[in-house]
């Protein structure tokens, strides 16, 4: 396993600690959310720097394209439905969530239909799509530093969520097309 899968593995494994600092998280017990903050800040910079280490030495790996987006999705899912339902003085709205999981939903349907049919699969991250995860991110760590205007960022990561969610349907429904 190289190292770009190895940081990639660590983010996946900084999700349950995340979680368990939201879910224990009270008023009183400020230091959990200043942990989960930096559990958080931490995955972030393992993923920008996976995607470094990776294209500068080569390593792009087929488990890497599948990690990758695998560890994406399970921190900012897991973060969203977290962040909903805590009892921070800032809480993200059930309708960002519902938007968030429902696009990932439908993006991993349309990645087994089109497996199932072409029998291939490669994933390959879009702007849109990075653009995305980049809001989705920015909206987690907002809601963490107890930000006032972190509706700006939620907003910013619903709208570019639909967005990125249209141009994957658009994307695979033209490779659907190809494989007739």
């Amino acid at each position: 396993m190289r190292l770009a899968n190895k940081l990639t593995v660590l983010r996946i494994l900084l999700v349950p600690l995340f979680l368990i600092c939201i879910v224990y998280y009270r008023p009183e017990n400020e230091k959990l959310r200043i942990i989960a903050l930096c559990l958080f800040a931490l995955a972030v910079l393992t993923d920008f720097v996976d995607g470094i280490i990776a294209r500068a030495k080569g390593e792009k790996t087929r488990l890497g394209s599948i990690l990758d987006p695998l560890a994406d999705k399970l921190l900012l899912v897991s973060a969203f439905i977290s962040l909903s339902r805590a009892q921070l003085p800032v809480t993200l709205p059930a309708w960002v969530v519902i938007t968030v999981i429902s696009r990932d939903i439908i993006i991993v349907l349309g990645a087994v239909i089109i497996h199932f049919i072409t029998g291939q699969l490669e994933v390959i991250p879009s702007r849109l799509g990075k653009l995305t995860t980049f809001f989705q991110m920015a909206t987690v760590i907002s809601i963490l530093l107890n930000f006032t205007f972190s509706c700006f960022f939620w907003y910013a990561a619903a709208v570019f969520t639909l967005l990125s969610g249209l141009d994957y349907i658009r994307q695979g429904s033209r490779l659907l097309n190809e494989n007739k």
